[in-house]
């Protein structure tokens, strides 16, 4: 039993070190297996936890907000947004952070680590909001609490930080596909949005992550979400003018939502309990007179798909869920953004719809123009026009869709980032954080690499003081460095310099014998040390911080600041900054 203990053990340290490569498509493979049917089986409770009261209490709809009285549809999101402001103030601003945010900050400031108290705060809080009828979406919450309980795996088994970015996108993708059931969605978005880049090796896992999202949530909740068009349209090409003048209205449209939430994110100085209060008046006020803000909307956008709303009814609609889910988000409300963008840019395409069937009759049915503010709204607003179209595509059923939906969301993406300077939600509540996405553009690169994979493992950990016989063995181990204990703490020699310093001590013919050597007078390099864990690009700044000329490459639990002076822990290896210049060229 010891013998097969050690031989898992021994195989398992082996797939955590190939896991620091570039290259470790098996075993990211089988991270994304286990990442997506975690990342599904905790969403797949979040949806049951919101919608079994609603569906009790309305009868088996889970959208039935407007049977409501409008007494209750005020004091139903007021309530549930006081509990969720009395649950915020007790605990610490840091575990307030949720959402799509908070997942890219962590992975960008904090190597993929997530901590485990804000993602029961999601939980906790987003069932609340999203059950009282908050205007937020659940595919935030979805794409944190995947991302969450995946980047937990990796912590867990202590996995290298390069694979903890492959981890949280698939968690991201599980999430998106099992809240929308959409899996090809899911896979773009978590390329898009989440790690922004595309590789073959990224690929591949968060797409398994992503079916396996898609086949848990269609075992317990079917294919619950279709937006179905009446049939395809053969006159869109006379219509493409029409289309770009929609595409800058959508533009405009997305950024008054970003500029409206981030002025409400700017009064986060007040307390949460306030800013929660304030939620909840200001919606519960909406919702007694436009009761279709709360919850989802989906059954909203069915109607209006199906031509069910008057225009009234339909700029009420785009007014007030433009409001009150910028009032929500920018003041902290937990939820998404993804579903009410979808709301708002689908009703604002059927006025859209009805003017253009104005000025010349019979040119398209409402449903397609809400198709196109559906995906130019999302796009727009998240800056990921990919993402929307292939989320569009997949929920209505239908290809011809695509065409006018590209040029559209070019325009409305173009437009929000050219006449109004805006580069997307999530980028730019990161820039009032004082965190730009776009400052550093090697991040990404490097971090897709450990430092185990590029350290050089030629190293001998020696004694400081040597004798001239031990040196001389050292020298013939052809060892590239010795590790040592110096004056601070560890230091790092070159092998070469040592060799170097005996021949210097043979030739001297006058000179009388020496007994020994210590090392602390030769020429050693200035060291940091850095976890095994780490990436390639926490390499690159913590040589640039420490201002050393190699990193110690030590055992996890000792990669701190305080490792450099404990002489007893294990160093795998050595970086220096050749290596990641050399890198960089490659």
């Amino acid at each position: 039993m010891t013998g097969l203990n050690e031989r898992i053990r021994d195989s398992f340290q082996d797939f955590r070190h190939r896991l620091a490569y570039q290259d470790a498509l098996p075993q990211l493979v089988s991270l994304g297996v286990l990442s997506g049917i975690a990342a599904s089986l905790l969403i797949v409770a979040f949806r049951w936890l919101i919608e079994t009261p609603l569906l009790i209490a309305f009868d088996g709809e889970v959208d039935g907000f407007e049977s409501l009285s409008p007494v209750a549809r005020f004091l139903l999101p007021f309530g549930g947004a006081v509990l969720i402001g009395a649950l915020l103030s007790r605990v610490a601003p840091e575990t307030r952070a949720v959402s799509v945010t908070h997942v890219l900050e962590r992975l960008h400031k904090h190597q993929g680590k997530m901590p485990a108290k804000n993602i029961l705060l999601q939980f906790i809080g987003g069932v609340v909001a999203l059950a009282s009828g908050q205007s937020v979406g659940r595919e935030g919450p979805a794409i944190h609490l995947g991302a969450g309980v995946a980047s937990q795996l990796g912590q867990y088994f202590r996995l290298p930080n390069n694979s903890l970015r492959t981890l949280i996108a698939c968690g991201s993708a599980a999430g998106i596909s099992a809240s929308f059931n959409t899996p090809m969605a899911g896979v773009i978005f978590a390329m898009e949005v989440i790690l922004m880049e595309y590789t073959i090796t990224g690929f591949i896992p968060v797409i398994i992550a992503s079916v396996l999202g898609a086949t848990v949530t269609q075992l317990v909740f079917g294919s619950d979400i279709n937006f179905v068009m009446a049939g395809g349209e053969t006159n869109v090409l006379w219509q493409l003018p029409f289309m770009v003048l929609a595409g800058l209205v959508f533009a405009a449209m997305a950024a008054l939502f970003i500029r409206l939430h981030l002025a409400f994110f700017d009064l986060h100085r007040y307390s949460i309990m306030l800013r929660l209060t304030a939620v909840g008046l200001i919606t519960g006020t909406l919702a007694m007179f436009v009761p279709q803000i709360m919850g989802t909307g989906y059954d909203t956008l069915s109607a209006s798909m199906s031509g069910d709303l008057a225009l009234q009814l339909l700029i009420a609609i785009v007014a007030a869920k433009l409001l009150a889910t910028a009032v929500a988000s920018g003041l902290g409300m937990v939820g998404g953004l993804i579903g009410p963008t979808l709301v708002i840019g689908g009703c604002l395409g059927a006025l859209l719809g009805m003017l253009g069937n104005a000025l010349v009759p019979g040119v398209s049915g409402p449903d397609f123009y809400v198709v196109l503010g559906m995906v130019a709204m999302m796009g727009a607003v998240l800056n990921a026009p990919l993402a929307a179209l292939v989320a569009i595509l997949e929920l209505s059923h239908n290809p011809v869709i695509i065409f006018p939906s590209m040029l559209t969301v070019v325009v409305a993406c173009l437009g929000v980032q050219q006449l109004f300077g805006y580069q997307g939600i999530f980028a730019e509540q990161l820039k009032r954080r004082g965190h730009d996405l776009a400052a550093d553009p090697g991040r990404g690169f490097l971090s897709r690499v450990g430092v185990r994979s590029v350290m050089n493992r030629s190293v001998q950990r020696c004694d400081a003081n040597l004798s001239l016989e031990t040196a001389r063995e050292l020298v013939r181990t052809n060892r590239l460095w010795l590790v040592f204990s110096g004056q601070e703490g560890l230091a790092l020699m070159a092998t070469a310099e040592l060799a170097r310093h005996l021949d210097v001590i043979a030739g001297a013919e006058d000179s009388a014998p020496q007994a020994d050597l210590n090392l602390n007078d030769l020429l050693s390099l200035p060291v940091s040390t850095l976890d095994s864990l780490a990436s390639l690009h926490e390499a690159s700044v913590a040589i640039k911080e420490s201002d050393a000329e190699a990193l110690l490459i030590v055992e996890a639990k000792a990669g701190n600041a305080e490792a450099a002076g404990e002489v007893d822990v294990a160093v795998f290896g050595v970086v220096i900054r050749e290596t990641i210049s050399n890198y960089y060229g490659m």
